[in-house]
């Protein structure tokens, strides 16, 4: 099995732990006394990232309503929301497809 593969099945649960967790930052250094992989800090980066701009969206989508922001500034900020949330949902997409495909290994 490829140490790399199983790397980025590692990292996408570990990202996951820490959407439901609300990403309240990490709460231990890893147990391994390894550094965290690049993969696994670009999963982290974009799900910070989807949080960012969907607390953006809102905040947005809130002045609006109250009409302290212009709608070409709230389209723009849910468009923002939804191209990230397209990304993430495409690389988690890809891990599950990749996972699938080992499990499809013979050994």
């Amino acid at each position: 099995m490829n140490i790399k593969q199983m790397d980025a099945v590692n990292a996408y649960a570990q990202a996951s732990k820490q959407l439901q967790q609300g990403l309240s930052g990490p709460k231990e250094s890893g147990g391994g006394g390894g550094a965290e992989s690049a993969f696994s800090s670009l999963i982290s980066e974009s799900i910070g990232d989807v949080k960012s701009t969907t607390a953006n969206m809102e905040v947005t989508s809130a002045k609006a309503l109250v009409d302290q922001a212009d709608l070409v500034d709230v389209v723009t900020a849910v468009s923002n929301a939804e191209m990230v949330v397209e990304t993430v949902v495409t690389v988690r997409d890809k891990v599950i497809g990749a996972y699938n495909d080992i499990l499809k290994m013979p050994i």
